[in-house]
Order: C-alpha cells, then structure tokens, then sequence
C-alpha cells in the first residue's frame, strides 16, 4: 500500500524536464496518425517515444473527450488506459452542475482528475486522492496549468484517507471496477473499493456523498444496497438516496450517479428518491426527464383493437430512460401509447417536440407478408434499420429485405400488441 504522500510544486515538472527532442517531435506529429506513427517510430534515441506517443495520442482523444483541456499548453495526459477510464467534459461539468458548492470537496479516487477539476470548481478546497503516483504527478501538474490551485494533491489509498478525513461538504467516489485479473466488474460489492463497506464512515464523515457506478448496474438494485438500515454515530440511520442519475451522451448510457446521504430512521416510512434521466447532446442542448421511485409502476394494459392507422408518430426513448425503464410513465405524461410491453416504442397521433428521444413521421406500415413488403418498400434501396422485440437480427432483415444501409428512410422493426410482426417506416423528424 503507497504511503500517503502530498504532491507538491518540487514534484515532476514534465513541461520542464522533457527534452527538446522530444517536445519537437510531439509538436511535429501532432496531427499523425497513432498507430502508424507507433509503428513507424523514431531514429532519434533523444526522443523518449512512449511518452511522446501517450502526449500525441491523449491531446487526440481530449480535442473530444475533454476539449477544453485540449486548448491549454502544456496539459499532460496519462497513458491511453486512463484516458479510457477518465470522464468526458461533458458529464463532469453535469457532475459539477449536481454538486453544487461547499466549503471542502474529497475524491478518494481520483485517477486523472476530470472530474475533480470541475467538481472543485464550486468549492473553496479540494483533496484529490490517487494511489498511482505517476497519475498524481500528472494531475498536479495539470492543476496548476489550469489554474486551480486550490486543489490539494494526496498520492495514497483513498480508504486510508477516509479515516483521517475529519469533514468534507462532499465525497466523490469513482470505484475501480476492474478485479484483480483485469476484469470487468459491475456490482458495488465487486468494486474496488467495496462501497458497502465503507459507506458507514463516509456518512459520518461527509454530508453528502456522491457514487459514480457502471452503467450497466441496475439502478434499482444499487440503491437497494446502499438503503439498507446501519449503525451511523451509534444511531439507527438510514443510508437515504437522495437521487439517481442516468446521464447519457449523445444517447449513449454512460454513467450511474447516485447522491446518498444519512437520514435518522423515525418510522418504517422513508424518503423515495428521486430519478434522473439526463441525454446531454453534443449541440448543448440536454433531454431530462425526471420521476420519483414511489411513481414507478410496471403496468401495462395491451389494447385488445390496436389500429396503427390512428397514429402518425413514432417515438424512441433515449437510453437513460430505456436503462430507467419508466415506460408507463412516458404514456402517463405525454399521452403516447406502446406499442408492446417488451418493444419501448411509442405512438401517437400528434407530434409531441419536448419527448426525450427520437421523433419519426410514420409513412407506412406492414406486416411481413411478402407482397405487403413488396409494394410498401418501392423504390426503397436503402434505409436505417431498427429492431426492437423482434425475431431476428438487423443484418438478417438487412439481408431479408435486400436494402443497403444508411439514407433518410427509418425502419423500425418491432412486435405490436395483438398484431405480431410489423414494420414501421418512418421519416425522422
């Protein structure tokens, strides 16, 4: 276990100390290709080639994944696997945007430091904790490119921090899901460090505590396991939380935030959290849709006479709300109907602009008979292909239908409630 050690302004200078055959040949190829340039390699045995490449490379992935970093000279980026790991720009300004603002900030497991850089922004102290020293070096490094200086840098365990931490306004956590073998884990027991086992601490330690999860872990079920009654302060508390956000980009599920705090047990009745399904879109633009977990309902009642002839407009939830599965509620609030329990797709008569996903025009429909098929895709050569609840395959229907990919046709193959099989040809909005 690494001692904990402060990182201080006598730490690497990697600006500094690079040589300038090395600086030269990063500004050189800057634009290269990586992988080419990793196999062609250098002549020059001045040139320090793996940090040369990690810089290329990373400055690549940030113009992005983190573009404002990409701006700022002199930023150092860590070798491709954090980058990997590392949050977008996008997700820790939303992040920081749920933090809101405090006296001290703790992230007891830092790695890069993306998303201590803007959490922290709204703090007046911050403590960035990593056990990788070569990581540390690179964030404090990058700290005082960017001018925040406010930021403390602790190189150690992030569980042995915890048990010195005397108070912070909030504790961030972004626990390593990864095992010892290098593979993928997705359970909070199975994360390193095991949140559940520390959680008690951090509740006794922090007023608020902010989780970031696999996106693949179901919501429910994590907060199943962080709600379960502890022993906080010699108490009987109750480990509450308070809300759970699903944040996608550019309809790609991403994270799982959860925001937990203690709350005293003083009935059997507790607080419900609240859900968060946020798509933040490249053009800045944000889809949100918000419910609470008492208002979750799986009901769904299939209409026995479903006539698709009534409904203009097809509709896609975005992935947070299809990793939320609050399906009924979508009917509930916007007055669309599913077309089946097990399709996630809408429809309904009018246009509904503010719905949290894609909005198609339906021009046809049919079912998979073969003449149907015939004369409804006439002079269709090619077309976005979709399937949701549906027996076979994109390539398979690709292939089945005979049309080529891309265009502006949308077809969504699905079931319907008491009709079977049907495609769905659509224009998108």
């Amino acid at each position: 276990m690494l001692p904990p050690v402060k990182i201080t302004n006598k730490s690497t200078n990697f600006a500094d100390e690079m040589n300038q055959a090395t600086k030269d040949f990063i500004r050189e190829h800057a634009e290269a290709d990586f992988h080419q340039l990793a196999l062609r390699g250098t002549k020059d045995p001045e040139v320090d080639l793996t940090f040369a490449l990690e810089q290329i490379a990373g400055r690549q992935m940030a113009r992005t994944k983190i573009p404002s970093w990409a701006s700022v000279e002199g930023i150092i980026y860590p070798p491709h696997l954090s980058m990997e790991q590392c949050s977008s720009e996008q997700t820790a300004r939303y992040k920081a945007r749920i933090a809101g603002e405090g006296a001290l900030v703790v992230d007891l497991t830092a790695g890069f430091g993306v998303d201590m850089a803007f959490l922290s922004q709204g703090f007046r102290r911050a403590v960035h904790v990593e056990r990788q020293v070569q990581l540390c070096a690179i964030s404090s490094e990058n700290y005082k490119r960017l001018g925040l200086r406010h930021i403390e840098v602790v190189c150690g365990d992030g569980t042995d921090y915890l048990h010195r931490l005397d108070h912070a306004d909030l504790i961030y956590l972004d626990p390593a899901r990864r095992d010892v073998h290098g593979s993928r884990t997705y359970g909070i027991a199975d994360c390193t460090p095991n949140v559940l086992e520390i959680l008690d601490e951090m509740l006794e330690k922090a007023d608020r505590i902010m989780l970031k999860l696999s996106p693949m872990l179901d919501w429910r079920k994590a907060v199943a396991d962080i709600s379960e009654k502890r022993e906080v302060k010699s108490e009987k508390c109750l480990a509450q939380v308070n809300a759970v956000h699903i944040v996608s980009v550019d309809n790609e599920c991403k994270e799982l935030l959860v925001e937990v705090r203690s709350e005293e047990v003083k009935s059997e009745k507790f607080s419900t959290a609240k859900v968060v399904c946020v798509n933040l879109l490249s053009g800045g633009a944000t889809e949100r849709f918000t419910f609470d977990t008492v208002s979750l309902v799986p009901n769904f009642t299939p209409t026995s006479h479903f006539s698709l002839l009534t409904f203009h407009f097809l509709f896609e939830p975005n992935a947070s709300i299809m990793k939320a599965g609050c399906f009924v509620l979508l009917e509930q609030r916007f007055g669309v109907r599913q077309l089946d329990c097990n399709s996630h797709l809408f429809v309904s008569d009018t246009d509904i602009p503010d719905f949290p996903g894609r909005r198609f025009i339906i021009e046809k429909t049919t079912s998979m008979n073969k003449h149907e098929l015939k004369a409804v895709l006439a002079g269709i050569d090619r077309a976005n292909i979709t399937v949701r609840n549906f027996p076979i395959s994109v390539a398979e229907l690709r292939k089945k239908l005979k049309l080529k990919d891309g265009g502006d046709v949308f077809i969504f193959a699905t079931t319907v409630a008491n009709r079977g099989h049907q495609l769905f040809i659509c224009r998108k909005i």
